[in-house]
């Protein structure tokens, strides 16, 4: 975008995988939903409480990354059909247990990692500090997550 005194081509694909990371955060916040309502057993109140939380924090990144494809002159995605179609994460179907719980959350996150970490790479090339910096404070909370979570499954 040549107001941001970014270069149009890769600019434009930054915005595609902009994209691509909002339509798999959305998958990540309806799984995370799903958690929420459908875990069961002994530790139901602890991640019930987690799983709103990260959900509450997935919907803020999901704003965040749209207003990035629009400050860089795109259009976000917003059909469930476009989340769909982009989509690289596994979706969490009735899942109830707890460890499985917890896996499903840990490879979600490591899958947008991948994501964000490509976006991360690109965005620097040109010079994106918008994006770069964005990606890298979703890559350091994400990261510090998969952390904790993996403590939790000891």
């Amino acid at each position: 975008m040549k107001i941001l005194g970014l270069p149009q081509k890769e600019t434009k694909e930054n915005i595609e995988l902009l994209n691509v990371l909002l339509s798999n955060f959305q998958v990540y916040y309806q799984n995370l939903r799903g958690l929420h309502w459908n875990i069961r057993g002994k530790r139901f109140f602890e991640l019930h409480v987690k799983f709103e939380e990260l959900y509450n924090q997935a919907q803020l990144r999901i704003d965040e990354i749209a207003e990035r494809v629009l400050t860089l002159g795109g259009t976000p995605l917003h059909t469930f059909e476009d989340y769909l179609a982009n989509n690289k994460l596994n979706v969490a179907n009735n899942i109830t247990n707890d460890e499985k719980a917890v896996e499903m959350v840990v490879n979600s996150l490591a899958d947008l990692l991948v994501i964000e970490r490509e976006l991360l790479e690109k965005s620097g090339a040109i010079n994106d500090e918008g994006t770069n910096a964005m990606m890298s404070d979703l890559i350091t909370e994400q990261e510090k997550q998969i952390w904790m979570m993996q403590a939790f499954l000891g």
